[in-house]
C-alpha cells in the first residue's frame, strides 16, 4: 500500500474529495424525486413506467456495489474511484439529454453502475489511510453525508426544477441532471490525485462466475421485491411478477456460497465472513436496513393520525434526518473512545424507543418528533461507522472493499424486504392508522432483538483469544 502518498496529499483534502464523491451518489435519488412527475409529463408516459426511472438506477447500483468494490481491491482505489464517478457523469448527461424513456434508463443506470462503488471504497480507504484511533470519527463524517443528502437533496432538487422551469421551459428537469456535472469535472482529477493507489499484491483470475451469479441473485431480489405491491399485501407475492424472480433471487444465494468458498479471489468477500463478529455486524447492518426501510410509511401514517397533507408530513420528517445527519459523526467519536459494542448497543436501544413510541404511544406532533430523533439517532449509530469499523478489522486488505460492499449490500436488501413487510402488515390490519400502527410494533420487536445482537459482539481481540 502507497500510505506515503496518501500521506504527502493531506488527509483533509482527501476526506473532502470522499465526502463530495459520497455526498453526490447518496443525494442522487432524492434530488431526482421532486422532478418525477415533470419527467412523465415532459416524455409521456404512465406512473408505473416512470417508476423505473429509480428502478433501473437501483438495479443497476446493486450490481454495481460489489463489482466495482472488488475492482477497486484488485487493481487500486485511485483508478475505480475516478472511473466511478465518469460513469456517474456519463450517465448523467445521457439522462439530462434524453428524448425518451428508453435513453433515460440508459443513463440512470449508468448513474447507478458508477455510484455503487463510490462509499465502499470511500470506506476502504479510510480504512487504508487513517490511524484505526480515528477511524470512528472519519467513518463517522463519511456516513453522515446520508442524512444531509437525505434533508437538503429535495430542497436542492425543487429550486433546480424551479430555474429548470425558468431557464429551459417544459425542460426543466434536465438542469437537476445537468447540475452534477460540473461537480464531477472538479471531483475526478482531484480524487486521481489525492487518493492512494492500493492494490492487491497478486491478481489473481477474475470470479466470473460468482459476479453473474451474484449480479442474478440480486437482480432476481431487488426486482422480485421492487414489484410487491404494498396495497394488496400478502396476495401480491403470487403474481408473476414476484415469486419467480424472488424463488431465483433466493435459490441463487447457496449456490453462491458454494462457489465462493471455492474461487481463488471470490468476489463476494467469503473470506471476511468467518468470524463470528463480522457476521454479527452484518445480521446488525440488516436490521438497521429494515427499520430505516420502514421509515418510509412514515409519511402515511402522519396523514392518517394526524391528518396533514401529504407535503407536510415529507417535511415533518426533517427531524428524523437532521438526527441521522448530526448522529453519524457524534457516535463516530464516540466509537474511536468506548469501541463498537457500546455505541451498537446506544443505537440499538435508541432505534427501540423510537419505534415504540411509534407503535405504542398517542399519537401527536410532540410524540411524533420525540419518536422520528429517538429513531434517528439509533439508525445513525447502526448505519453510519461500527458496523463498518467492524468490518475494516475483520476483512484482509485485499478484501477492504468488497467487505465494505457487501454491508451496503445487506443494507440495500433490508431496505426493500422492509418496504414489502410493513406495507403487507400494514394492509392485513386494515391500513390506515391502525395498520401503520401495527407494522411498527413488528418493527420495534425487530430493534429490541437487535440489542440482543449488539450484546453479542465481542471486542476484537477478546474474541481472537477465544478462538
Amino acid at each position: 500500500m502507497d500510505r506515503a502518498q496518501g500521506s504527502r496529499s493531506g488527509n483533509g483534502a482527501l476526506l473532502g474529495v470522499l465526502f463530495l464523491g459520497v455526498l453526490m451518489a447518496a443525494m442522487d435519488i432524492a434530488i431526482v424525486a421532486p422532478a418525477l412527475p415533470a419527467i412523465r409529463d415532459a416524455l409521456g408516459v404512465t406512473d408505473r413506467a416512470a417508476s423505473w426511472v429509480f428502478t433501473a438506477y437501483l438495479l443497476l447500483n446493486l450490481i454495481g456495489t460489489p463489482l466495482m468494490a472488488k475492482a477497486a481491491d484488485r487493481y487500486g482505489r485511485r483508478g475505480v474511484y475516478v472511473l466511478d464517478i465518469f460513469l456517474f457523469a456519463a450517465g448523467t448527461l445521457v439522462a439530462g439529454t434524453a428524448s425518451s424513456l428508453a435513453v433515460l434508463l440508459v443513463g440512470r443506470a449508468l448513474q447507478g453502475l458508477g455510484s455503487g462503488g463510490l462509499f465502499p471504497i470511500a470506506a476502504a480507504v479510510i480504512g487504508d489511510v487513517v490511524p484505526p484511533e480515528k477511524r470512528g470519527r472519519t467513518l463517522g463524517l463519511i456516513g453522515g453525508t446520508f442524512g444531509l443528502a437525505f434533508l437538503i437533496g429535495p430542497i436542492l432538487g425543487g429550486i433546480l426544477l424551479r430555474l429548470g422551469d425558468i431557464l429551459l421551459d417544459a425542460h426543466g428537469w434536465r438542469l437537476i441532471f445537468w447540475a452534477v456535472v460540473p461537480l464531477a469535472a472538479v471531483l475526478a482529477p482531484a480524487a486521481w490525485r489525492v487518493l492512494p493507489t492500493t492494490h492487491a499484491p497478486e491478481v489473481k483470475p477474475f470470479d466470473t462466475v460468482g459476479a453473474v451469479l451474484l449480479s442474478l441473485a440480486l437482480v432476481g431480489l431487488a426486482y422480485g421485491l421492487n414489484q410487491l405491491d404494498a396495497a394488496q399485501g400478502w396476495r401480491t407475492l403470487a403474481g408473476g411478477q414476484v415469486w419467480p424472480f424472488l424463488l431465483v433471487g433466493v435459490a441463487l444465494w447457496p449456490v453462491l456460497w458454494w462457489w465462493e468458498t471455492r474461487a481463488p479471489d471470490p468476489v463476494f468477500p467469503v473470506q471476511a465472513m468467518h468470524s463470528l463478529r463480522a457476521r454479527l455486524a452484518l445480521a446488525l447492518t440488516f436490521g438497521a436496513g429494515f427499520l430505516e426501510g420502514g421509515l418510509m410509511f412514515v409519511p402515511a401514517l402522519l396523514v392518517a393520525t394526524l391528518g396533514v397533507a401529504k407535503h407536510q408530513a415529507s417535511f415533518m420528517m426533517a427531524p428524523l434526518a437532521l438526527a441521522l445527519g448530526i448522529g453519524a459523526p457524534l457516535f463516530g467519536r464516540l466509537l474511536d473512545a468506548w469501541g463498537p459494542r457500546r455505541v451498537l448497543l446506544i443505537g440499538t436501544s435508541l432505534a427501540t424507543v423510537g419505534m415504540a413510541i411509534i407503535g405504542w404511544a398517542p399519537m401527536n406532533v410532540f410524540t411524533f418528533y420525540l419518536a422520528g430523533s429517538l429513531a434517528g439517532l439509533g439508525l445513525s449509530a447502526l448505519l453510519g461507522a461500527p458496523i463498518r469499523y467492524i468490518l475494516l478489522q475483520e476483512a484482509p486488505l485485499e478484501a477492504r472493499a468488497a467487505a465494505q460492499a457487501a454491508i451496503s449490500l445487506v443494507t440495500k436488501i433490508g431496505q426493500l424486504l422492509s418496504g414489502a413487510v410493513v406495507g403487507a402488515v400494514a394492509t392485513s390490519f386494515g391500513g390506515g392508522a391502525r395498520g401503520y400502527v401495527s407494522a411498527y410494533r413488528v418493527e420495534m420487536l425487530l430493534a429490541a432483538g437487535l440489542i440482543f445482537l449488539a450484546f453479542s459482539v465481542r471486542d476484537a481481540r477478546r474474541e481472537r483469544a477465544a478462538a
